[in-house]
């Protein structure tokens, strides 16, 4: 049987972009994100460097132009440089990106970008030191905001911050985390909060702040313009007049973005996700284990899972878990 060169769902949709997430461990223990105590997997369970480089291998030879890594917190995979490395050398990859809590960037920012890396996503969601550390149980504002000067002097293609609002918890500075990335040079993207796993810190329905109401607080301070651009991902961005930032939106509740989605994740186990927000997946690792070092066997299975992508997840605001695993677990 000859394999498809493109990922093509059964909605007429085009995968071109996958998350692979490499670890589903974390320094931090963000309050949207996991549970206070976690049972991490067993590293038998976690798909090797090896096996993760075949899998992005796999990807790009069926037309993904696209790939992230996340976690958990990729860099407290240990050797992840050589797994960069990998990926980055892919021919067919016209985008390298990986998501970050910035933690370790001061001592790792310039190694990632040396060893292939082209972009950064860096998760910050306040600027004020206590309220950071109550949001993400362990985190370090200082050692963040390092982390992030550490990307801009490594020469990154683009550096994004990420902000996860919360209705009474940081809504307060949305217009304060988009000025710190106009002094940065930075972009800004403002996400809805995912309802992934039963998570014992806050009801999701009383935090829940939609996409539309972080736009209107910024605009009460500084106006926005539509545009086109895209990074194959899900913001929808915006302009200011008097600035280089772009200002993005990630609404998975209140603007879904479904029709148009073109993303699959597969989760460090090696389950390969065909949507956030639904149980569809195939089990890549019994595959890779099988048939080791076999990209042919690899290739087959992932083209056949795309019968399953759904045509729309369907998130809901009332506090009602639909999906019981966490965001780590998922790839951030």
């Amino acid at each position: 049987m000859t394999i498809p060169q493109e990922l093509i769902d059964d909605f007429g949709r085009r995968v071109n972009y996958v998350r692979i997430s490499v670890t589903d461990r974390c320094d931090f223990r963000c309050v949207y994100c996991m549970s206070e105590e976690m049972t991490f997997l067993p590293r038998d369970q976690v798909l090797t460097l090896e096996e993760l480089a075949l899998v992005a291998r796999a990807f790009t030879e069926l037309g993904v132009e696209k790939i992230r890594l996340t976690g958990g917190e990729p860099l407290v995979r240990r050797n992840i440089n050589h797994l960069i490395e990998d990926i980055g050398a892919l021919p067919r990859l016209k985008d390298f990106a990986m998501t970050t809590n910035g933690s370790n960037l001061v001592k790792q920012a310039r190694r990632l970008r040396e060893a292939g890396l082209k972009r950064l996503n860096i998760s910050l969601d306040s600027l004020d030191p206590d309220r950071f550390r109550r949001l993400t149980r362990t985190g370090d504002l200082h050692k963040v905001l390092a982390g992030i000067q550490a990307a801009k002097e490594a020469g990154f293609e683009r550096t994004k911050l990420n902000a996860v609002i919360l209705k009474g918890r940081n809504d307060d500075e949305v217009i304060d985390l988009v000025d710190y990335a106009r002094r940065e040079g930075l972009d800004i993207s403002f996400i809805e909060e995912m309802p992934l796993g039963d998570v014992s810190d806050h009801s999701r329905e009383e935090t829940y702040c939609s996409s539309d109401e972080v736009q209107a607080l910024i605009e009460s301070r500084h106006e926005l313009f539509p545009t086109t651009e895209t990074t194959l991902g899900p913001s929808r961005y915006f302009r200011m007049s008097d600035s280089e930032s772009r200002i993005g939106f990630i609404s998975p509740h209140s603007h879904n973005f479904c029709a148009s989605c073109n993303r699959v994740r597969v989760t460090v186990e090696g389950r390969l996700l065909l949507c956030l927000g639904n149980e569809h997946s195939v089990d890549l690792r019994e595959v890779l284990r099988r048939h080791p070092g076999d990209i042919e066997p690899l290739k087959a299975s992932i083209v056949a899972a795309m019968s399953l992508k759904p045509e729309r997840h369907h998130f809901t605001t009332d506090g009602e878990v639909q999906v019981v695993r966490f965001m780590n677990m998922t790839g951030g």
